[in-house]
């Protein structure tokens, strides 16, 4: 253990690299009502009172133990926040929960500090770690696992190589695959990927097998960041090791294809992955779907869109904001107009400029009916927060 602290702290105390955050899931806010928890639960993402009462009727609903099981709607909640920076919200809300019982058990202390992780709070989550033996709630491997996460998420990358050295000793506990997992996921953040690979020997050193997250979090960032020769080594290591490889595993293979615009390999692939008896997810059509636009091509694009369907996987907004631009680009503004609808059925965001693009298109094509259509769809849709007007409105 100690080469690989040392290592982590030679490459996390360097300067990180720049890295593009994740959007958070947007939630809308909750009233102050006398809601039962369920009813919340369900309204909680199409009320437009504001934030502080939305973190009022939070607290409140925690009473309830059936709010306190609802994981999700927590993280939905603290990214809602954390995108507004409203930081102080969020500690209220988590702080909250600590006159609950569930704060002595592990698995509850261990999501409050995954949430303060995820809002690049990792001041509070520390704080949290430390606090855990007051509150009657043991420290295993379970929670060092939450904190690392926490440093990563919140990219204090500094913090790790002394927490990895010093805290299983003191803690009386060992490092597992999912320790090691973090590791290998924080130094593909830092850019670091010959450091990533290297926690392959440090694991082989203590009889530790890596697993498929080790592998795919790998095939990921070497396929992506370094090459796609990088990536099939990795590949055929993880074929040596006996990991199996599985969905995420051919989406990485896939991404590192098309950001090679190698198509043909990659449709190629999607048969493998078939013919393995691995179902392709939303994900993989995704990528080919994004490969076939980025190449221009139209029908292909809008084949792959139907498969989506066609396999029945679940719509993701991902999706529409891949096909949509496109479609205004090659000029179907009616299909593109059909898609917009969906996006407002689902609640989605999208961005104004872009459905004024497709309004414009449309009457262009002088089909003015479905562009009013689109607009006042638009206007009904009080979360999307925009007027849409048309091209003769404007004179």
């Amino acid at each position: 253990m100690s080469s690989l602290a040392g290592r982590l702290r030679r490459v996390f105390t360097a300067p990180p690299l720049a890295t593009t955050k994740t959007a958070a899931e947007a939630i809308a806010p909750l009233p102050a009502t006398s809601e039962t928890p369920a009813q919340t639960i369900k309204r909680l993402s199409f009320n437009n009172s504001t934030l502080q009462e939305m973190v009022e009727q939070f607290k409140e609903s925690s009473d309830s133990k059936r709010f306190r099981s609802r994981a999700k709607l927590y993280e939905k909640a603290v990214l809602k926040l954390a995108t507004a920076k409203k930081f102080s919200f969020i500690e209220d809300i988590l702080e909250h929960q600590k006159r609950y019982k569930e704060i002595s058990t592990e698995a509850f202390a261990v999501r409050l500090i995954a949430l303060y992780g995820k809002a690049g709070m990792f001041e509070h989550a520390h704080k949290l770690f430390d606090e855990m033996p007051k509150l009657n709630c043991d420290r295993t491997v379970m929670s060092f696992n939450a904190l690392l996460s926490a440093c990563v998420n919140s990219k204090k990358f500094d913090k790790i190589a002394g927490f990895f050295q010093e805290l299983p000793a003191s803690l009386g506990i060992a490092p597992d695959v999912v320790s090691h997992n973090i590791i290998v996921h924080a130094f593909c953040e830092m850019g670091s990927l010959d450091s990533a690979l290297s926690v392959l020997d440090e694991m082989e050193k203590i009889g530790m097998e890596p697993d498929s997250i080790t592998f795919n979090t790998l095939l990921y960032a070497f396929y992506q960041k370094g090459s796609y020769a990088d990536g099939e080594k990795i590949w055929d290591l993880m074929k040596k090791k006996n990991v199996a490889p599985n969905v995420r595993s051919y989406n990485a293979k896939l991404g590192g294809l098309l950001s090679e615009s190698r198509m043909s390999e990659a449709v190629e692939l999607i048969d493998e992955m078939m013919t393995s008896g691995i179902k392709p997810d939303v994900f993989t059509l995704n990528f080919v779907m994004k490969g076939f636009c980025k190449a221009g091509n139209l029908e292909e694009a809008k084949r792959w869109y139907a498969e989506i369907a066609k396999n029945e996987l679940p719509p993701i907004r991902a999706t529409y904001m891949i096909i949509i631009p496109f479609l205004v680009e090659k000029g179907d503004f009616e299909m593109a107009a059909e898609l917009c609808k969906v996006v407002f059925r689902r609640r989605w965001l999208i961005e104004p400029a872009l459905l004024q693009q497709v309004v414009e298109g449309l009457v262009k094509e002088s089909k003015i009916e479905e562009a009013t259509e689109l607009v006042e769809l638009a206007k009904l849709k009080g979360k999307f927060q925009i007027t849409l007007e048309l091209p003769s409105d404007k004179k």
